[in-house]
């Protein structure tokens, strides 16, 4: 479900509403770190949409952790 870009990031390939599949992601991601409040958007907390390492695109998101 990613794509792996030349910086190291990782681009999601489910888009902004794949709910279920960001949270299936988050729940095998052992990085994962709740983001504060106000940028949580997903109802699952534990949900690539609502990681502090997420960083919104226009079409999808990118995880910015090192180690992904």
């Amino acid at each position: 479900m990613w794509k792996m870009l030349e910086n190291g990031y990782r681009e999601y390939l489910g888009g902004q509403n794949d709910w279920s599949g960001a949270a299936n992601e988050a729940l095998q991601c052992v990085s994962f770190c709740e983001d504060v409040e106000e940028e949580c958007v997903a109802d699952e907390v534990r949900s690539c949409y609502n990681c502090r390492y997420r960083r919104w695109t226009e079409d999808t998101f990118l995880c910015v952790h090192s180690s992904g």
